[in-house]
């Protein structure tokens, strides 16, 4: 058989690099299905939803660097892709989707499926979103698809209508007027400020007495660098939700996350701090900042459109993390009254004390900080963690230390529920030899993380590491809403909007063939932990928590402490649980 179009795609994706696509077969994407069916190099994860296709290329990206890829079929496949694909978009991730179409012949016919998937893909694909409207197409579209989307850090797509797919490869255009001739390779330029700016900034943090660093997912890959930087001035790290892994939780100065969910430690060195350093963050939420004009500020970040806008900066760096570092230490004096430094380390270690205070606190039937306060010292090294959007990523990021080596993630800017689960199964394809584990609330868990323990079902015996853990925050309740209607919207629980079904994942799991544990008992949870890790197949943890335990934001506000007492006052069905939860808390602080 002559190589077709799709043929020579899957060939062109494999000389940028691609050797996994994730998706999900259709008759739209049959000439691409079929010649997958001819090549055994690139691997194809079967996923049970493309929503889940999305989330995994998403996961993919974030996990190596590379360009994560995702493929559907025409119509509502191609729809089904959106809400992995904004994930990524939002937290500026590379990701290609290909999706295909009805023939050219049927377009405007108002054809079965037919859907306008230049239109619908406009927003999310901005950068680049293209048809192929003919075979000497393909070429230029892939390498300007994969280039751009690494160049850029974002999503962009291919449409290949159907026919298209199955025409004869054209692998070189003609040498002639009105044709294009791309090629292969992309490399990441070195981006550094000009040196007048380092000098500026270097003032600012000379001058300052008691500076605050705040670190994001841009600074991955520099935490030596950002270590150094404390050290010289003085200094602790503080750390946006994507930033988690970006500097172990276990150095004396790293104050842990900030904002709703973050510690006190950070909110205490923001509160009091005279200079502000951001270092690849675009941290959304600038009340929990110093007030506008109260501190000179600096910003370090990969993109100049990002710059300024969280705060207005007296000094803005464009340029990579670790290289604008580097050519800015030597212009830093070392800092050597140690008495700011000193109190962050106190207050640092004031908090982990609390955190573990806190976790052994009684509850009904389980205080769901101590579920993760026991993960966080049996996680096996390297270990990939990620959460579902809601009150799993609160305990996330305050009661596990993320050490050096691990990596961990979840949707960041977008803050979507599920893709706590694709995640975690994109890690084991990513690096079938570490330990994954996922944090998800049962609201998420049913509706799409019960269909990627399926997907975990067919390929976990691929793994080298079978180790997979699903750990399940089942409370009944749709809890971070629930909790948003007490402390913001003056409204008690509503349970006709918020009861979540009573479904056991962990007898879910056995029927599938892995391991299932449940957990009722505060005294089960580290044993539960100790089993997970040492299985031999992956395993869900269904851990019955308690609802009424609040994950109180670092300081409260007039506004949220009138709006939590108006829910009370109106008859919120668990009011009870919920005053005794609250007042245990405070008094840990």
């Amino acid at each position: 058989m002559s190589e077709t179009v799709a043929d020579f795609m899957l060939t062109r994706l494999k000389q940028w690099g691609i050797t996994r696509i994730y998706g999900f077969p259709g008759d739209g994407i049959s000439g691409l299905v079929a010649a997958l069916g001819r090549d055994d190099e690139i691997e194809f994860v079967q996923t049970r939803h493309e929503e889940s296709a999305a989330f995994m290329a998403a996961a993919h990206a974030k996990w190596t660097g590379e360009v994560g890829c995702c493929l559907a079929t025409s119509g509502p496949g191609a729809i089904h892709l959106l809400n992995g694909l904004y994930d990524a978009k939002l937290d500026h991730q590379p990701v290609v989707a290909i999706v295909g179409q009805q023939s050219r012949n049927a377009l405007g016919g108002n054809y079965q499926q037919e859907v306008d998937l230049q239109s619908l893909f406009k927003d999310v694909a901005g950068e680049y979103v293209q048809t192929m409207m003919a075979p000497g197409q393909a070429r230029h579209l892939i390498d300007r698809a994969i280039r751009i989307a690494q160049a850029r850090r974002s999503v962009t797509c291919v449409i290949a209508p159907n026919d298209v797919q199955e025409s004869p490869a054209v692998e070189t255009p003609p040498h002639a007027h009105g044709t294009v001739h791309s090629g292969v390779g992309y490399q990441t330029p070195r981006l550094l400020p000009a040196e007048k700016d380092i000098t500026a900034a270097a003032d600012i943090l000379n001058a300052g007495e008691r500076v605050a660093i705040l670190i994001g997912a841009g600074a991955a890959g520099a935490a030596d660098q950002v270590a150094r930087l404390a050290d010289t001035l003085g200094t602790g790290v503080a750390k946006a939700l994507l930033g988690k892994a970006a500097m172990p939780d276990d150095l004396p100065y790293v104050t842990g996350s900030i904002g709703l969910l973050g510690t006190k430690a950070t909110d205490w060195m923001m509160r009091n701090c005279d200079t502000l350093l951001m270092i690849g963050s675009r941290f959304p939420y600038s009340e929990f900042l110093p007030q506008e004009g109260d501190v000179k500020a600096v910003q370090i970040d990969l993109d100049p459109t990002m710059m300024s806008i969280r705060y207005p900066m007296d000094v803005n760096l464009a340029g990579d993390a670790a290289d604008t570092i580097e050519a800015l230490l030597p212009h830093l004096k070392q800092k050597t009254d140690r008495d700011w430094r000193d109190k962050i380390e106190k207050n640092v270690q004031e908090w982990w004390d609390g955190v573990e205070k806190r976790s052994r606190e009684s509850a009904d039937p389980i205080n769901p900080e101590r579920l993760f306060w026991e993960a966080s010292s049996r996680l096996p090294d390297r270990a990939i963690l990620s959460a579902d959007s809601g009150s799993s990523a609160n305990w996330l990021a305050r009661a596990i230390k993320i050490r050096k080596g691990m990596k961990a993630s979840l949707s960041g800017t977008l803050a979507t529920m599920c893709p706590g689960v694709p995640y975690a199964v994109a890690a084991k394809f990513c690096y079938p030899d570490r330990t994954a584990v996922a944090f998800v609330g049962d609201g998420a868990m049913q509706m799409l993380g019960i269909t990627d323990l399926i997907t975990v079902a067919k390929y976990w015996r691929e793994w080298s590491d079978p180790r997979l853990v699903v750990c399940v925050l089942a409370n009944q309740d749709l809890n971070q809403v629930t909790w948003e209607l007490r402390a913001m919207a003056n409204s008690p629980r509503v349970a006709k909007t918020q009861d979540v079904p009573d479904v056991d994942m962990a007898a879910y799991a056995e029927i599938l063939g892995l391991n299932g544990i449940r957990v009722e008992k505060a005294d089960d949870i580290g044993p539960a932990w100790e089993r997970a890790f040492s299985a031999d197949r992956p395993t869900v943890i269904h851990a019955v928590v308690d609802p009424d335990v609040p994950t109180l934001p670092p300081h409260i506000t007039m506004d949220q402490a009138k709006s939590f007492m108006n829910a009370m006052l109106h008859g919120d069905t668990e009011t009870a649980g919920i005053i005794k939860q609250t007042i245990k808390r405070v008094v840990d602080r």
